[in-house]
């Protein structure tokens, strides 16, 4: 039905041709025409046939962010409880202006400390101020021969405890502080030339480095380097200190001492 539908709609198409195209020229012409009209017929139902077009390939993966993992930086302040071991090496001099022997000249003192430690910091940024006591019992003493000391004995200086409030101001790096420190001291200087010492108390300063590392998040250690200088101190006791021409002694006693001190301490979060 579809084909005689085409070729009578082709020889509408070639009425008014002249009858000698109609006879020869119009048979190839209306074949021609009718298989043009067939073909335009038939495209749509072979278009239809055709599978459907596939999807659109999906467009590709974002890459993933990366996302940097961020460690806390360690804080310092707070307050803080410990206890320090150290040695210590210094010097002495007895000078008496009544002495013949008019002085014993420097001579070595050393010997090992101990003790606790207190202390507090406050951090801003990577700067760490604080403030630090401590007393430490010192086995620190030093003996010289000098014409100066009695005939057979010998000028022995020590001392048996000392003490010293400091501020501290140190740079943080992380879990790493590097710090100065300064402030006061207090403690005895023992002079004897018998086995018998007359004690002093005295005040003095001390200052030096140090540099503090962190273990847990409550426990740090820290190793340290101070000087510590006491005021002089006067022997004026014949037991301890021995006689001067036409008198009772009166002599002026120096005490200096360098220390290298090793601590640990607890900090409270």
């Amino acid at each position: 039905m579809a084909f005689a539908y085409i070729f009578s709609l082709a020889d509408q198409l070639l009425i008014g041709a002249s009858l000698e195209n109609a006879v020869y020229g119009g048979r190839m012409k209306r074949w021609v025409l009718a298989g043009a009209l067939a073909f335009a017929a038939a495209t749509p139902a072979l278009a239809s046939d055709l599978p459907p077009p596939g999807a659109p390939p999906a467009p590709p993966r974002a890459p993933a962010a990366y996302v940097p993992v961020v460690v806390p930086v360690y804080n310092w302040g707070g307050i803080y409880f410990g206890l320090n071991l150290g040695y210590g090496f210094g010097t002495s001099n007895w000078t008496d202006p009544n002495d013949p022997g008019g002085a014993t000249g420097n001579f070595k003192l050393k010997g090992f400390l101990v003790g606790p430690t207190l202390g507090f910091n406050f951090q801003t940024d990577g700067f760490v101020i604080g403030a630090e006591a401590d007393v430490d019992g010192s086995w620190i003493d030093g003996k010289v021969s000098s014409p100066f000391c009695s005939i057979g004995t010998q000028c022995e200086t020590k001392s048996f405890w000392f003490s010293t409030a400091r501020a501290r101001l140190g740079y943080a790096a992380d879990r790493v502080l590097f710090y100065g420190t300064a402030g006061g001291a207090l403690g005895d200087v023992a002079a004897g030339q018998s086995g018998s010492f007359q004690r002093t108390t005295k005040g003095g300063w001390t200052a030096g480095a140090g540099i503090e590392a962190v273990f847990t998040d409550n426990l740090t250690a820290k190793i340290e380097y101070l000087y510590l200088k006491l005021g002089n101190s006067l022997c004026t006791s014949n037991a301890s200190c021995g006689n001067d021409p036409g008198g009772p002694p009166n002599d002026t006693v120096k005490f200096s001492t360098s220390m290298i001190r090793l601590g640990i301490n607890y900090k409270f979060r």
